[in-house]
């Protein structure tokens, strides 16, 4: 007999239902599921006034990427961007009808025009980029509420490619040119459907020059005297700590650094 039990990535909004070792529950399999590996993985959002089950708690997804491995962290990502395409797109774009979601691939079909809409990735690319043999330009995000700095990112643009739009990022951001830009890794990044592509960077010419309205501070620091960095788990933080200490970006056993 086929079990009926799969394990479930159960979100509200931002966050996912896990117990207190982070590990997710097992549940009954219903029709609105959506399957994320065959039949055992599945994803669900969790219902407006649903009950939170005993020795389950809402814990935001960021905060797990501290406690899972790359793979269980991309599988939380491919199944929150799922349901948050189906969520999007339950009309057709073209004709207004009502869509159906289709028996053997992700995607929403038009019963009417039979126009298939497919789940959208939006390329963002993320720089290091360094100045000499140990400094290191890190930015402090005007949204952060912390004393956090980053990396340099933004999404990319329609018509460019991907080294264009680290050249423009970075001059849009904080004023500066680089060159020798090298690709590193990439992570998916479900905020809300975003492809972060890593790339470190020199130091060309140009004085720091913020986008106020994004930047409230730049420098370049020594890498001995590093402020507040992203969390471990984050692509921004293996790269930081490729240019400090020589680690790589992720290694062969799928493991942010």
């Amino acid at each position: 007999m086929t079990s009926n039990i799969s394990i479930a990535y159960i979100f509200h909004q931002q966050q996912l239902l896990v117990d207190d070792q982070f590990q997710l529950p097992k549940v009954e399999r219903l029709a609105s599921d959506l399957c994320i590996s065959d039949q055992q993985i599945i994803a669900r959002d969790l219902l407006e006034n649903e009950p939170i089950p005993d020795g389950l708690k809402l814990v935001p997804i960021r905060q797990l990427l501290q406690y899972w491995t790359t793979s269980q962290f991309e599988q939380a990502s491919k199944a929150i961007q799922l349901l948050e395409w189906r969520r999007n797109h339950k009309f057709c774009s073209h004709c207004g009808h009502k869509t159906e979601i289709h028996t053997s691939e992700y995607a929403m079909t038009c019963p009417s025009c039979r126009y298939h809409q497919y789940p959208r990735i939006q390329p963002c690319v993320i720089t290091v980029i360094t100045k000499g043999q140990n400094q290191i330009l890190l930015a402090k995000n005007a949204r952060n509420k912390n004393n956090m700095y980053g990396l340099i990112a933004g999404f990319v643009e329609v018509g460019e490619t991907l080294e264009e739009a680290v050249r423009r990022e970075t001059l849009e951001e904080v004023g500066i040119k680089v060159k020798n830009i090298q690709y590193l890794a990439s992570q998916p990044w479900p905020f809300p459907s975003n492809l972060m592509i890593a790339f470190k960077a020199e130091y060309e010419f140009g004085e720091l020059q913020l986008q106020e309205d994004e930047i409230s501070d730049a420098d370049f620091f020594t890498f001995d005297q590093l402020p507040q960095i992203p969390f471990k788990g984050s692509i921004a933080h293996a790269m930081i700590m490729h240019i400090v200490a020589g680690t790589p970006v992720a290694d062969d056993t799928k493991k942010w650094l």
